[in-house]
């Protein structure tokens, strides 16, 4: 059974095609990633399908409902959790509040939206950040801290924009630590990544775009050793 289908989406802006008939599947707890060269239509392919665009054409579909062109927060509601390549974090804020933002999308006493922030706040290995301003956190923590405010609004599937991306060795593993524990929770995640060496080993599979079309859809290896993918990244 399949969490997430996406049937041949297009999305087009004025002449410009960013996305032309892709479809892929996303089964339930599955590490999906989505790769491709710059301007290859990832990041317009996430937006259609956490609702910040709606599609040309093609269906979208979570759990069996078509999701396609429903708002963000429909989406949310219905189970697509987001975070951003630029940790979208309020930074007066304390790490406990932005988490709180989350959990209040389905959880209305503050209390219980407190005492869910925590839980995913030790998950991210965060709890320590609290108390303290987003603002004074690293990078690699704000991106952890978004990734901590999306799993609170209880997705099925959780969309990451370059999570790994400009950070050091060290982070990587802990942002690739996170990604492990999600999927352990049953939590599918779609991933777009350029640090390929971040997604390559713990993805269940990679979805390659280029010029905003499938050019490939398989294991880490069958995607690696495609004369296609090959081509993309590297020139004929």
């Amino acid at each position: 059974m399949n969490l997430l289908e996406v049937e041949k989406v297009s999305k087009r802006f004025g002449g410009l095609t960013a996305n032309e008939d892709v479809s892929f599947t996303v089964k339930p707890g599955q590490i999906v990633g989505l790769i491709g060269p710059n301007g290859a239509g990832k990041t317009t392919l996430f937006n259609c399908v956490a609702g910040f665009f709606a599609p040309s054409s093609g269906v979208i579909k979570l759990k069996g409902r078509d999701i396609a062109g429903l708002p963000p927060e429909a989406c949310a509601r219905a189970g697509v959790g987001r975070t951003f390549q630029i940790a979208r974090t309020f930074h007066s804020m304390t790490a406990c509040e932005n988490v709180m933002t989350g959990a209040m999308l389905h959880e209305h006493k503050v209390s219980a939206a407190r005492e869910l922030a925590m839980e995913w706040l030790r998950f991210v290995n965060l709890d320590r950040f609290a108390d303290k301003p987003s603002g004074s956190m690293t990078i690699s923590e704000q991106r952890r801290l978004a990734v901590a405010r999306a799993l609170a609004t209880g997705p099925s599937i959780l969309l990451m924009d370059e999570v790994m991306a400009g950070l050091n060795p060290s982070e990587v593993r802990e942002a690739v630590d996170v990604v492990l524990k999600i999927r352990d929770r049953g939590i599918a995640c779609l991933i777009v990544e350029h640090v390929l060496e971040g997604i390559m080993p713990i993805a269940d599979k990679i979805v390659v775009l280029d010029r905003g079309a499938k050019i490939a859809d398989g294991t880490p290896q069958e995607v690696s050793n495609d004369p296609l993918v090959i081509s993309a990244y590297l020139g004929d």
